[in-house]
């Protein structure tokens, strides 16, 4: 899983900035490594230089193969609390989907043996 960043020039993105964030990434959504091929990270706060309650955004946005991307996005005090509930978000939405292609490939192999049968 490629991991990229966008933000802000007014957010200083250094390594030391980013490598907690990608070490987040790495664990949280290891169960989807195979399946998301980029993760995008965007990063804003949305009232620039004044200072806000809830004013950081984090947007994610998970690109997984033959699928339209999945989109999370949250708003924090910080930008630690906005990826940390971006990220539950997609996650979410990434068992959801999951979880609806099980169904559905479940539902086509029992149409299938019932075809077989008939």
């Amino acid at each position: 899983m490629v991991i990229q960043f966008d933000t802000p020039h007014s957010i200083k993105a250094t390594d030391a900035f980013r490598a907690p964030l990608m070490a987040l990434f790495n664990e949280k959504l290891e169960k989807f490594d195979k399946q998301i091929s980029r993760l995008e990270v965007h990063l804003s706060d949305e009232n620039g230089h004044k200072n806000g309650v809830n004013d950081r955004r984090c947007l994610l946005e998970a690109h997984i193969a033959g699928m339209p991307h999945v989109v999370a996005t949250h708003h924090g005090d910080s930008y630690e609390q906005a990826v940390d509930g971006a990220i539950h978000k997609l996650i979410a939405s990434l068992h959801s989907i999951h979880d609806r292609l099980e169904h559905s490939h479940r539902a086509a192999k029992q149409e299938e043996a019932t075809d077989i049968e008939e």
